[in-house]
């Protein structure tokens, strides 16, 4: 009777998902294991695949994914054998797919609490029954940060709403990819494209009860070159100037001040997003699914998933740390701290986990101890990656290259850093005790043990080192090629390959051998910190901003003081205000490959300041933009109207000196002490005050043209100079001459 009921409600596979299931209980486990295995839906090892566009989490990923991550979550926790979760299977894969654009601002995941090496996992998530669906903020901290969906409904439509919804609910701790969703002023739209580097603005104007335009601003989240922004009907001048008269309708304005109606045969989400991609210049940005990476590159992400998998995941498996495995630990940490070439924050945070190791005298360290400086909340606040990201090493499938293939690459990178006067054994030595310590797969540590075991002692210098590894990781890719762990879009060759290093290649009597001396060149270019890209990277921005909150949240609200310190190396100065000077770490270290992410984002500020000037301020919006300081004195002078949420500061000052400043962590800590925009102003004027009184008498030779313009100008007002002054030379002189002659006419 259960089986045709369920049945009749759609659970044979046939017609629409019917409503949500209701959940699952643990009493019912011998039917519903029936039950799970007569539906057709149900799948052996699960009910997802990876084939699926959404995230299977595990019980060592699901921690390391949700929380502290810079996307918000929505998770099922199901039970395989669960009936009804058979049955809302095909709804949550649906939506999966419906929604998969949305990526990084929300992202969807599934984890089988059936499984026996989950369930512990799950219940530490207050999971009671199944399905369960629930939803974390960004930057969630703990599991009890879920917010349960009880009734998600009975149509992707209604999930997608909910999802928006409860995104919106949670306005400070926005998603940092994620776009502003709020209805636009008139302001913002008059002047967005002076503020914006895009080419279109659609503007969709909708009911204050309608999803759509919040829905279309997400579809379109991953193409450059467009922006989206709702309007209100409510919004009176707007909707006379375009001569709206139905709702929902939408515009497309373009930067040379043109505008017309969208031409869509019917007002809806798929027809807009259709019409929107398909726009001249209209283009995937860096949200896009990795495709096709270079392999010449090294990729900054793949080096930073790699920290954060060893040290956050690999290492976390023991929960005390004892004998060598401490001293191995210690010794790859201080490596990490001495050679790894990433961005200053994240160096900076080795060095702090390195100098608590050191500190750590006892042969036995309980991991929950490490776990807080790993995690930010002792020594510096953490600058490694919430989850990992593949990019070099992104296989054609989830359970291909990863973190093997960033590990290999990190050890590379390593082994060519040190200089002649290090010990060769420096680096190896820490890898060996790494591998042979924490590495998960003990198969492989075990035959990395006999390789080092074998000859590992013989080497004598770096070079030898950088050899020494890059041979061993030859023979384990001729090891393991052909075998099912083999990625069949990328076979496991001997590297470096001919088209990557020519020069390495060589024939000898019709024999195949390596030039050394060449390997070792390419070796040194190839993993020189002028190969390393930061594309897919978090940017710096969002970076700072997720260290200024780790760093308030570990000092306390209105504590006393300790989380109002200056950044390490920054000293405070008389008379100038606080928050102001705060540069960017690295603002000089990015590399010509960097394409962070150019989506705007907002940090919104603490509900209590709402009484001041600001509540939201969006920081990112013209990240692209290098505005003079002008622009500051501009926002200035706006004093008579309040700033609005669609308010914007540049991220980088473009004066004669380039220097970025850190706004987010201005903005910080002005929140903190109670101060408003037009203190943050005063104190970003103060802050640049050197660099403007070096330029003055420059800057007011040069108003309104570049450097290079009044450069030009002073050479070419030079050698005009010079050329009237030859001219009167010449002409005098030869007056002088004329004068000796007798012909020449006198008074």
């Amino acid at each position: 009777t259960l089986v045709r009921s369920l049945r009749r409600r759609g659970g044979d596979g046939g017609g629409p998902p019917g409503p949500a299931p209701p959940h699952c209980h643990p009493h019912a486990l011998l039917p519903l294991l029936l039950l799970a295995a007569a539906l057709p839906g149900a799948r052996p090892g699960g009910l997802y695949s990876p084939g699926d566009p959404l995230v299977l989490l595990q019980v060592d990923t699901l921690e390391s994914s949700v929380l502290n991550s810079s996307s918000a979550w929505l998770v099922e926790f199901y039970a395989s054998w669960c009936g009804h979760c058979v049955h809302f299977a095909p709804t949550w894969r649906a939506l999966a797919a419906d929604i998969q654009e949305w990526s990084p601002a929300v992202n969807l995941g599934v984890l089988d609490c059936a499984d026996i090496a989950n369930q512990k996992m799950c219940g530490k998530f207050g999971i009671t029954g199944f399905p369960t669906l629930k939803f974390f903020k960004a930057f969630s901290k703990s599991p009890e940060d879920g917010i349960k969906i009880f009734h998600p409904g009975d149509s992707i439509q209604k999930l997608r709403q909910s999802i928006i919804t409860n995104l919106e609910m949670h306005k400070e701790t926005w998603p940092p990819a994620c776009p502003p969703l709020e209805p636009a002023s008139v302001e913002e739209i008059r002047g967005f494209f002076q503020t914006n580097n895009v080419t279109y603005l659609a503007l969709i104007f909708e009911t204050n009860d309608s999803f759509l335009g919040r829905e279309v601003t997400l579809d379109m989240l991953q193409f450059e070159n467009i922006a989206v922004r709702r309007v209100l009907s409510s919004e009176e001048e707007l909707v006379k100037k375009y001569g709206v008269t139905s709702f929902p309708s939408s515009f497309l304005l373009i930067k040379n001040g043109t505008f017309s109606r969208i031409p869509v045969q019917m007002e809806a989400r798929s027809f807009y997003t259709h019409f929107l991609r398909r726009l001249p210049g209209v283009m995937r940005g860096p949200y896009a699914p990795i495709r096709a990476p270079d392999i010449s590159k090294v990729y900054m992400a793949d080096l930073e998933s790699a920290l954060h998998y060893a040290l956050r995941v690999e290492v976390a498996r023991f929960s005390v740390l004892t004998g060598e495995r401490v001293r191995a630990l210690k010794d790859f940490v201080a490596v990490l701290a001495k050679y790894f070439p990433g961005r200053p924050f994240v160096r900076n945070f080795l060095r702090s986990v390195d100098r608590w190791l050191r500190n750590a005298r006892e042969s036995r360290i309980p991991y929950s101890g490490l776990e807080l400086v790993l995690t930010g909340r002792k020594e510096s606040p953490s600058a490694l990656p919430a989850l990992v990201t593949w990019v070099g090493c992104q296989g054609s499938e989830p359970h291909f290259r990863g973190y093997p293939c960033s590990l290999w690459t990190l050890f590379h990178l390593l082994t060519v850093q040190g200089g002649p006067d290090h010990s060769p054994l420096e680096v190896l030595g820490a890898m060996r005790g790494y591998v042979q310590s924490f590495f998960g797969c003990r198969e492989c540590a075990q035959h990395f043990e006999g390789m080092a075991a074998e000859s590992m002692d013989k080497v004598r210098s770096v070079d030898e080192a950088a050899l020494w590894l890059w041979s061993r990781h030859n023979r384990v890719n001729a090891r393991l090629a052909g075998t099912e762990t083999e990625d069949p879009q990328f076979p496991k060759l001997q590297w470096p390959p001919p088209e990557l290093c020519p020069l390495c290649h060589s024939v000898v009597n019709r024999r195949h051998v390596w030039d050394k001396a060449a390997v070792l060149r390419f070796l040194k270019a190839h993993f020189s910190p002028a190969n390393i890209f930061l594309d897919y990277t978090e940017p710096e921005r969002a970076l700072v901003v997720r260290r200024s909150r780790e760093a308030k949240e570990g000092a306390g609200e209105g504590g006393n003081g300790e989380g109002e310190e200056e950044e390490e190396g920054e000293e405070r100065r008389p008379g100038k205000p606080e928050g102001a000077g705060v540069g960017m770490e690295a603002g000089g270290s990015e590399r010509r490959g960097f394409l962070g992410p150019r989506k705007p984002s907002i940090v919104r500020m603490n509900p209590k300041m709402q009484e001041l000037e600001e509540d939201i301020v969006d920081l990112d919006s013209f990240s692209e933009l290098h505005y003079k300081s002008k622009a500051l004195k501009a926002a200035a002078a706006n004093k008579g109207r309040r700033l609005s949420k669609r308010d914007t500061i540049p991220l980088l000052l473009a004066d004669d000196s380039h220097e970025a400043f850190d706004y987010a962590a201005a903005w910080e800590r002005l929140r903190r002490r109670g101060l408003g925009s037009k203190q943050l102003i005063g104190a970003l004027e103060e802050d640049e005050g050197d660099a403007l009184r070096r330029n003055h008498w420059f800057r007011m030779l040069g108003v309104g043209f570049s450097r290079l313009d009044v450069s030009l100008c002073i050479i070419l007002y030079f050698l005009s100079s010079m050329c009237l002054l030859g001219m009167y030379t010449f002409f005098r002189m030869r007056t002088r001459h004329r004068k000796g002659h007798p012909g020449f006419p006198t008074a």
